[in-house]
């Protein structure tokens, strides 16, 4: 097949529509083998910048007047969100979906018969059409991009039929094909290969390590011990009220446990929206655009969110129910830490999961399916009772042929993961009966807090833990730091219990459950003293990117992305010329939103 474009001309396009002077790395060996004519299997991990690998090619290839790349997605959102991104950039785009009306629909059509358009993205169900076939065989084809690969192969975890049919496009057009999906076995890449008929095609597996991801797994067997650990989480991450940083998204299998889940954490007081396939879409997305413009900073969702959600700072994925196969953990735990700070990536485990597992997968299709199935069950289990790291293990899970690293911060590298039983039941922890003197510290030490603390903080303390947690409490300060170290924390635990009881200790927090003394007043907070924070440039930036992506109808991040603010605000360009240096802007968006960037950095000068 003829080539596209060459790697400089690939990297002039790249600098030139996305303001980034070299590609990640996966992605310089994918734009290459699809720029020279191959047909390319890309398979990179959730947030490594798949579609550049595709954009950039067919952005280069309708500038040279190669022709039209044609995109195929499985969710009318997820093209949606890209056509706009694209246009953000200058790049003329367009999606052919049933949710047009038939005078969009034709308009779409006569701009891609009219030879305007650089991509055209449609479905799979549109795509496997003879009517489309035919539209296609009037035009030129540069490329046809098969996005969320996967779901061609009745061995993943999404299969989807009419996937199976896009070979066919090859009847009209002889354009290189470039297959993309971030979650794909050896096996699986084989026959995406095989069912598109790919002619030996070019594979780019790309390191499927996240160090700024944090995986843990815990073993929670009933609904109220599964609240407990997410509402733990949530505080944790500092994502139970409104005035933290970040997000979460917390999955769960059906979606009655989804509505759930839900009311339990608003019953908490916690800030949460739902999202599933049985919502109407208008609520669904006003969910996610809630989610997305930070009205709520917490989602609970069944699997239908998130293929193709952008969202940077997710802090924290849960899953509050195991879902049924590694890959389809690895894909939605995969959308934590994409701005490359640190994220944690939590899996609840009980026998009740894997019950509901088999129940969704149901008993159709060969032999041969149902066993593949049982196998997906057989290794989310096996990584869930396992005692190695689970990085490594979600790695060797891809890609069985290469040594892969120990992570070093996930629950069995930091020795946190919990031991497995095969009893029906959770074993309950021997605790020991503290004595009276003890039981005073304990008290004592209540006394002299700051502000009410949770059970489990202040037997650490009373430990003697130096977590960097128990400081912002104030318990590294408490004259009974690590007075009980002698007992261990389950016994100090329950005698806090126990005092409670007694009335010696109160209850304290509507939210979350704290200790404090009976009868004595919470010191409120102090008032502020009337000087207020200097506004900063990063904090403009925010608000004029916001209020830009209002009037435009866009998500903030189509604007310009935070990394870009973080930039803008230490190098303050003072030009136009300085500006196209900021990473992530280039030429359309300096154009378009540069002079008002250079008046705000010159107001903060």
């Amino acid at each position: 097949m003829p080539r596209l474009a060459t790697l400089t001309r690939l990297r002039a396009t790249l600098r030139e529509r996305f303001g980034h002077a070299e590609f990640r790395a996966g992605q310089r060996e994918a734009v290459e083998a699809v720029g020279a004519g191959k047909d390319t299997v890309v398979l990179l991990p959730t947030g490594h910048g798949k579609s550049v690998c595709y954009q950039v090619p067919a952005i280069a290839a309708a500038a040279d007047g190669r022709g039209v790349t044609i995109v195929v997605s499985p969710l009318i959102a997820l093209m949606q969100d890209q056509v706009d991104q694209l246009e953000a950039r200058g790049v003329s785009a367009a999606a052919l979906h049933s949710h047009l009306d038939a005078s969009g629909s034709r308009a779409v059509v006569d701009a891609l018969l009219g030879e305007e358009l650089a991509l055209l993205y449609v479905s799979p169900e549109r795509a496997a059409k003879a009517s489309f076939r035919r539209l296609l065989a009037r035009v030129e084809v540069a490329l046809v991009a098969i996005d969320e690969a996967h779901c061609v192969s009745q061995w993943g975890h999404d299969f989807r039929p009419d996937y199976m049919r896009l070979h066919e496009l090859r009847s009209v057009c002889e354009a290189p094909i470039v297959a993309l999906t971030a979650t794909a076995t050896p096996r699986v890449v084989d026959e995406i290969a095989q069912e598109l008929r790919m002619a030996e095609p070019h594979v780019v597996r790309g390191d499927f390590r996240r160090p700024n991801l944090t995986f843990a797994v815990r073993h929670a067997r009933t609904a109220k011990a599964r609240q407990a650990e997410l509402l733990a989480e949530l505080e944790r991450a500092g994502l139970h009220d409104r005035k933290g940083q970040g997000r979460a998204v917390i999955y769960c299998s059906t979606r009655k446990t989804v509505e759930t889940v839900a009311k339990a954490l608003r019953a908490a007081k916690v800030s949460v929206g739902y999202y599933h396939a049985g919502r109407t879409p208008l609520a669904r997305e006003r969910a996610q655009r809630s989610l997305a413009e930070g009205r709520t900073r917490v989602l609970v969702a069944t699997n239908a969110f998130g293929m193709g959600i952008d969202m940077p700072d997710v802090r924290l994925i849960v899953h509050y129910q195991t879902p049924g196969s590694v890959e389809a953990y690895y894909q939605e735990a995969g959308r934590a830490g994409r701005d490359g700070a640190p994220a944690r990536c939590l899996m609840m485990f009980g026998a009740a999961d894997m019950m509901t597992q088999r129940r969704l997968s149901g008993t159709s299709g060969s032999a041969a399916l149902r066993r593949h199935r049982a196998d997906s069950l057989a290794a989310i289990e096996a990584y869930a009772h396992a005692d190695e790291c689970r990085q490594v293990l979600l790695c060797r899970h891809f890609d069985p042929e290469t040594e892969h690293e120990v992570c070093a911060i996930c629950d069995v590298c930091l020795g946190e993961s919990q031991p497995t039983h095969s009893a029906a039941a959770p074993p309950k922890p021997e605790t020991e009966s503290l004595p009276e003197d003890a039981l005073a510290v304990i008290v004592e030490a209540v006394d002299a807090l700051r502000k009410p603390v949770g059970k489990g903080s202040l037997a650490k303390a009373l430990r003697g833990s130096k977590a960097k947690a128990l400081s912002k409490l104030g318990l590294l300060s408490l004259p009974q730091h690590g007075s009980l170290k002698h007992y261990d924390e389950a016994s100090i635990v329950a005698a806090v219990e126990q005092l409670l009881q007694a009335g010696r200790l109160a209850p304290a927090g509507r939210k979350y459950p704290t200790v404090w003394m009976p009868g004595k007043p919470i010191r409120a907070r102090r008032a502020s003293s009337g000087t207020r924070k200097a506004p900063s440039l990063a904090a403009a930036l925010d608000r004029y990117r916001k209020r830009t992506a209002g009037k435009l109808k866009w998500k903030a991040y189509m604007v310009f992305q935070r990394k870009a603010i973080v930039a803008i605000s230490q190098a303050q360009p003072t030009t136009r010329d300085e500006l196209l240096l900021i990473p992530g802007l280039g030429p359309a968006k300096v154009e378009r939103f540069g002079d008002d960037i250079l008046e705000l950095v010159r107001k903060f000068r």
